[in-house]
């Protein structure tokens, strides 16, 4: 465990020396990372979000695929398919960039529902289906989806199906001032993000070790009350007057997973409601809907999610 953790932590430093100023954007992805939960990252063009996702597989030796998603995709572009040799009049598979460690869907609700729905069989059962024929994934398969926060016109926002499969939605916000003028100086030096060679990068993890610690994560002891405050938070959501539609159970399990993670990267063998409440904003908000009446008084998901955080008595 003090291997593993020692890895996690010589990842999160070396993120956060080349992605200045996004600390709490880079701890929430080590815990889906830590969790094998995938991950929606939401914010403006230009904040890091793509680089941050190159420079975390490379750091960790993972096999990396992009797919820059268009609504001229199909599923088979994702997904691979079926070839048809003439020379030895047999068929053989191609299989497309889903076939990978670590994915990354750029602008996923740029791409039609049809596209959209080829990445759910893999998100939650870790296997494609081709032809009738189940092939497994590789054991660490990560999906990693951006969309940008401003432009909406000629998308396709994704199902509550799909979003239900993402463990958390992370948004991506502008750096402060003072990490902003660290990336200007940077910049003075001659560092410049597109001329970043990922190839000479120093690798600090393994996949192995990756997998090995997520292992532990899934060895850690949780107290009923701990979990029956979880499962009470998740009720409220369901039963809450200003939301039309709660967390689902899957949210639930993911939930307690993301929170053993939490503990773990924190140096416990133990969860704390308090690590229940750390992940409680990325895990809950895209999954909660509110009322029309509730968006038009200006409520906010993540001040609703606080406010249901208040409101349930914490075990001691």
């Amino acid at each position: 465990m003090s291997e593993s953790a020692t890895s996690f932590t010589r990842l999160s430093q070396a993120l956060n020396q080349m992605i200045v100023g996004q600390e709490q954007l880079v701890q929430q992805l080590l815990v889906a990372l830590l969790a094998g939960g995938h991950v929606i990252l939401e914010g403006v063009p230009g904040t890091g979000k793509t680089l941050t996702v190159k420079l975390m597989a490379r750091l960790i030796q993972a096999a990396f695929r992009r797919i820059q998603l268009t609504p001229d995709i199909l599923p088979s572009d994702i997904l691979g398919t079926n070839i048809f040799d003439l020379n030895t009049r047999n068929f053989t598979l191609k299989q497309g960039p889903i076939f990978t460690e670590i994915l990354l869907a750029d602008e996923i609700n740029r791409t039609p529902p049809k596209t959209q729905s080829a990445l759910l069989e893999a998100m939650e059962e870790q296997q494609v289906t081709l032809d009738g024929e189940s092939m497994a994934l590789p054991e660490l398969f990560w999906v990693i989806a951006t969309q940008n926060s401003l432009e909406f016109e000629g998308t396709y926002p994704l199902p509550e199906a799909q979003l239900d499969r993402f463990l958390f939605k992370l948004l991506v916000p502008y750096p402060e001032p003072a990490a902003e003028k660290q990336m200007l100086l940077n910049s003075q030096t001659g560092f410049q993000v597109r001329r970043l060679d990922l190839d000479r990068l120093k690798p600090v993890a393994t996949v192995e070790e990756i997998v090995l610690a997520r292992r532990a994560v899934r060895s850690l002891t949780v107290q009923e009350p701990v979990m029956d405050y979880l499962l009470a938070v998740v009720q409220r959501t369901r039963q809450h007057p200003d939301l039309t539609l709660g967390a689902s159970p899957r949210s639930a399990v993911l939930w307690l997973q993301a929170s053993k993670a939490y503990a773990w990267l924190a140096g416990r063998k133990f969860v704390t409601p308090d690590d229940v409440k750390a992940v409680a904003q990325p895990l809950l908000r895209h999954r909660l809907i509110l009322r029309p009446e509730s968006q038009l008084d200006g409520l906010m998901v993540d001040a609703l999610i606080e406010s249901i955080l208040k409101q349930v008595p914490v075990p001691r």
